[in-house]
């Protein structure tokens, strides 16, 4: 009597607990294990110990069937699966932040890059105004300098007062003066604004004219002269017109053109002086554009030992850019290899690209791991011309970003070859963006031929539909031809 009446009890309890499993399975298989149901279902477990063995013997049966479902390694796998799958979830849209921020990153330090060269542009644009007098228009063109805040703002300043003063308008000219202690109290051109300053105080009278010819003028003639008659006898003095703080920039410039020319050591290391940072910042950069005019074994060291000396990020990108005048791959590649600063790292890359030095860009990139680089040399190399390389880049480059790199850039390289060497690329390729890019690359080099035979072969239909509208937009026999081909079917 007992035992019949305790089985409508164990009936109802190995339903519940199978159906309790039936039910937290698939559950658990979404949001993981409820750690209720765990302990709700162990609390169970302690409460069947508690009826006599013989009256739980199937009981028991049924509840060891449930806890070994609920111990096989599916049932576990349903458990971790979930939590695997959000944890690569949540990792690669951690994944997408960090790419989206590299990317806004790059973006605002490319705006910066811009806006910096644009002031550069200005800055040449208004020092060439005031190579052919035209005051005016010179300072016009330093006022953007100074309105856009730029590094070289101090400069400006100066030479939109020396502007100002050849016009007759000195009050305007010790205005734009006292801004550059005011605003910059550590710049290197106070001592050229205080000699400018005393200038324009001493002039008295009627305005001067533009056209008058003063004794920095006919200094000017003097030292042109010496560059064609004996610059050695010359340096001395050349060294003193530099260290005399009453003479202008322009005059400067011009000593130190001469000085860059010789081989004297003496003269190297005067210019190499100033390439360091001897005075203001103007001659520092004429220093250093001087020796990469010259491709001297002299010039060259004087400039890497610049480089090494130096932190200015802008005087050493207008060394890299004289390593290049002078043909220095040397430096230029050790620059592209050690530099710590990345922007000067692609600056020697991009250099090596315009001396197109083939072999130095292969080495770098094998060595590469940073992604940006990699695509800076892979654009170095199409600077260079060398499709040999870029087509082992979209053959063997595991990241298919770079792989579109290259396949872009061998695009934009018309060379008889070129066009089967892309075509070869399509058939082993099995991601449809790369294919596509080698659909592009062969249309802007013209090359209707391959694309009518891709065309032929391809079985899916977007990249196949993709051949057809680039055929369509060519005026080739091979286009037409393959067209025609499609319509007759």
């Amino acid at each position: 009597m007992k035992e019949q009446n305790m089985k409508p009890f164990r009936r109802t309890l190995v339903i519940s607990v199978m159906g309790t499993a039936a039910i937290m399975a698939p559950l658990a298989a979404q949001s993981g294990p409820d750690p209720l149901f765990l302990e709700r279902f162990e609390r169970l477990n302690k409460a069947l110990e508690k009826i006599p063995l013989d009256m739980r013997l199937d009981l028991d049966l049924d509840l060891d069937g449930v806890t070994m479902a609920l111990s096989h390694p599916l049932f576990g796998l349903a458990f971790q699966q979930p939590d695997r799958e959000r944890e690569l979830e949540r990792a690669r849209q951690a994944a997408e932040r960090a790419r989206e921020s590299t990317e806004r990153a790059r973006d605002a330090a490319e705006r910066v890059r811009d806006a910096e060269s644009r002031n550069n542009d200005y800055y040449r644009a208004g020092a060439e105004a005031l190579d052919n007098r035209n005051y005016e228009k010179a300072i016009k063109y330093f006022d953007r300098v100074i309105e856009n805040k730029s590094p070289r703002a101090d400069g400006a300043y100066y030479w939109k007062a020396y502007a100002l003063n050849k016009m007759g308008k000195r009050d305007e000219a010790l205005a734009a003066l006292a801004e550059v202690p005011k605003q910059f109290p550590q710049s290197r051109w106070l001592n050229d604004a205080k000699a400018l300053q005393v200038e324009v105080q001493q002039v008295t009278g009627a305005g001067v004219s533009p056209e008058s010819q003063t004794d920095e003028e006919l200094k000017l003639y003097a030292i042109n002269a010496l560059v064609d008659s004996d610059p050695e006898r010359a340096i001395p003095l050349l060294e003193k017109l530099l260290n005399d703080s009453k003479n202008p920039p322009r005059l400067k410039e011009r000593a130190l053109f001469v000085l860059a020319r010789s081989r004297s050591d003496k003269a190297q290391e005067i210019v190499g002086r100033y390439a360091k940072g001897g005075s203001n910042p103007d001659l520092q950069l004429r220093a250093v554009e001087y020796l990469g005019q010259f491709r001297s074994k002299e010039s060259q060291k004087t400039l890497a030992d610049a480089y090494a000396s130096v932190n200015d990020v802008n005087v050493k990108r207008a060394i890299l850019r004289s390593f290049m005048m002078s043909r220095d791959t040397e430096h230029l590649l050790n620059a592209a290899k050690s530099e710590s600063n990345a922007d000067l790292r692609r600056d020697a890359i991009h250099q090596l690209g315009l001396m197109r030095a083939q072999g130095e860009l292969a080495q770098l990139y094998a060595t590469e791991t940073n992604f940006d680089l990699k695509d800076a040399i892979i654009q170095a190399l199409f600077l260079s011309q060398d499709t040999d390389k870029l087509l082992e880049i979209a053959k063997n480059e595991k990241d298919s970003r770079l792989r579109l790199a290259a396949i872009h850039r061998m695009g934009l390289i018309r060379r008889d070859k070129s066009p089967d060497a892309l075509a070869s690329l399509y058939a082993p390729e099995s991601d449809k963006t790369v294919k596509a890019e080698i659909l592009q690359a062969l249309w802007l080099q013209g090359s209707a031929k391959q694309i009518a035979d891709l065309a032929r072969k391809e079985t899916d239909p977007e990249l196949k539909k993709m051949a057809v509208q680039k055929l369509s937009m060519m005026k080739s026999k091979d286009a037409t031809d393959f067209l025609m081909e499609l319509l007759n079917k």
